[in-house]
C-alpha cells in the first residue's frame, strides 16, 4: 500500500470518528431533561389552573353595610379622672366587683345623697360616712382621698355579715326598691333612714368634686 493510500485511509477513519462524536453530542443534548420550574413559575401555573371568576349582573345596586356598635367599660383611672359623684359610685361598684348597671348606680348615688347631700358629697372624702378604715367608728372619719374611700366602702360591704342582703342585691342588679330596702334594714345607719321615709328617689344630678379630693 502506498503512502498516499495510507494517508487517505487515515483521513477517512478520522472523519468517521468525528462524525460519530458529533452525533453523540447531539444525542446527549436532546436526551438531557429540562430544568425544573421555579417557584414563581409554579405559583403562576397554580393560579392559572385554579382561577375563579365572579359574574355581577348589570344594574345591581350597591348596599351599605352597617357595623356593630361597640362600647368600653370604665376603669379605675378613668373614673377617678372623671371626678363626679356618679364616677365615685361606679368606682365603689368596680372595687366591690358589682355590675355597673343602671339600677346599681342609681341606688348608690341616692345613698350618697342621703349621707352627705349632693353639693358636698365628697365631705371628708367619705361620701357614705363609712367607719371602715376611716378612723371613725361612727362614720365621721375621713380618708386621704376619694379613691381610698371607694376601696374601703367596697371592703366594708363585703366584710360585715349585716350587709349580706345589700351585697346580694348589687350582685344581681336587683330593682332599686329591693336594694334600698336592704340598705334600710341593715346596720349601716342607726336611723335606718326611717325605713325609707328619709330617702329620696329623685334623680341625682352629676356634681364634680374639687381638685385634690382624688
Amino acid at each position: 500500500m502506498s503512502r498516499r493510500q495510507i494517508y487517505s485511509r487515515h483521513r477517512t477513519v478520522l472523519a468517521v470518528g468525528a462524525g460519530v462524536a458529533a452525533v453523540s453530542l447531539v444525542a446527549l443534548t436532546v436526551v438531557a431533561p429540562p430544568a425544573p420550574p421555579t417557584r414563581g413559575e409554579q405559583a403562576d401555573a397554580f393560579l392559572l389552573k385554579n382561577a375563579q371568576s365572579v359574574a355581577v349582573p348589570e344594574g345591581l345596586a350597591g348596599s351599605v353595610v352597617s357595623r356593630d356598635a361597640f362600647s368600653a367599660t370604665a376603669g379605675y383611672k378613668s373614673l377617678s379622672a372623671g371626678g363626679t359623684n356618679h364616677d365615685w359610685a361606679k368606682l365603689v361598684l368596680l372595687y366591690a366587683k358589682f355590675p355597673l348597671s343602671e339600677s346599681n348606680v342609681t341606688v348608690f348615688t341616692r345613698w350618697m345623697r342621703q349621707e352627705n347631700g349632693t353639693d358636698n358629697w365628697w365631705n371628708r372624702n367619705n361620701p357614705l360616712n363609712n367607719g371602715w378604715g376611716s378612723g371613725g367608728g361612727s362614720g365621721l372619719g375621713s380618708y386621704a382621698n376619694l379613691d381610698i374611700a371607694a376601696q374601703n366602702a367596697a371592703k366594708a360591704l363585703h366584710g360585715n355579715p349585716g350587709y349580706a342582703a345589700i351585697v346580694a342585691g348589687f350582685e344581681s342588679s336587683a330593682p332599686t326598691a329591693q336594694i334600698e330596702q336592704a340598705i334600710w334594714a341593715s346596720p349601716w345607719a342607726t336611723s335606718h333612714y326611717a325605713n325609707g321615709a328619709h330617702w329620696s328617689s329623685r334623680e341625682v344630678p352629676v356634681v364634680k368634686s374639687p381638685d385634690g379630693t382624688w
